[in-house]
């Protein structure tokens, strides 16, 4: 669909269309909290033309040693709001995004390939970056990015999905599909929302592993909702030394972004004073 569409969306007429719906848009726009505003209000803002819509891009500090802050489903770039103050404090250029149907950006709702368009377009403005760090979602979008020529020295992965197979596994489980109805949406997937894209072998962390050849850094907390810590103990086995793992406890799948135990981490990570090299059972306590 165009991201420039104003008119109101047809509501679904089956019960196949109405979860096709309800897996593909964001059920809603996250509106900035109180203590993101400040963050906010000193981003130098700007457009980039995706699919025919506006997407809203937030710049921070110099613009010397670019860092990519890219945010996960039904969220906006605002959520990063306290690394991004922690990261100018460093001598970093925050640099953000609000994707197609997110934030403050056209659209009602957006695919790993419009992620992908917006991160490539960051890329070229800003000539590579210093460090790249995703979110759920953004975190996918990130390593699939990889393929397309993002340019980086170092990563940082949190709560992330590690493919889009997990996702839709997920989808049905909760909405407890019968295998007709799972059939019909993976179907429509396929066809409708990434066709031609072999999207159950290509979209996915591990099919991307190789091309990971600087330090990554994966952050899960044990009690995310959303996806299992499980997914970031096998994340981390396929990446071996390249990455390490930090295991958070009762922050779940949101409010890990704002801890200040993991801001901390992240930046330390980021200036190289964080060991790069995988640490079994590496944890934070919340705080």
């Amino acid at each position: 669909m165009d991201l420039a569409t104003t008119e109101a969306v047809p509501a679904p007429t089956t019960e196949g269309e109405r979860l096709f719906d309800l897996f593909r848009r964001p059920q809603g726009r996250s509106r900035p909290r109180p203590d993101e505003r400040a963050a906010l209000e000193c981003a130098r803002r700007g457009e980039l033309d995706i699919g025919g819509g506006q997407v809203v891009t937030y710049t921070w500090g110099t613009g010397e040693r670019p860092v990519l802050l890219v945010h996960g489903w039904e969220s906006r770039a605002s959520r990063y709001a306290k690394l991004v103050v922690r990261l100018l404090e460093l001598g970093l250029s925050p640099v953000s995004f609000d994707a197609p149907g997110h934030g403050e950006s056209d659209g009602d709702g957006a695919t790993l390939l419009d992620y992908g368009a917006v991160i490539r377009a960051l890329h070229r403005a800003h000539g590579g970056f210093e460090a790249v760090v995703g979110h759920s979602f953004g975190a996918l979008a990130l390593f699939l990015s990889l393929s397309g020529g993002l340019e980086t020295r170092r990563m940082v992965a949190i709560s992330t999905v590690p493919d889009f197979a997990y996702l839709v596994d997920s989808f049905t489980a909760h909405t407890a599909l019968d295998a007709r109805t799972d059939r019909e949406l993976r179907d429509r997937l396929d066809r409708e929302l990434y066709p031609g894209e072999d999207m159950w072998t290509r979209f996915s962390v591990l099919h991307h592993a190789p091309r990971v050849r600087f330090p990554l850094l994966l952050v899960h907390d044990e009690n995310d909702e959303a996806v299992g810590a499980e997914q970031a103990e096998r994340l981390a086995g396929a990446f071996g030394d390249r990455a390490r793992l930090v295991v958070t406890r009762r922050l779940g799948h949101r409010r890990i972004l704002g801890s200040p135990v993991v801001v901390d981490t992240v930046a330390r990570f980021l200036t190289g004073s964080e060991p790069a090299g995988r640490a079994d059972g590496a944890e934070a306590a919340a705080r």
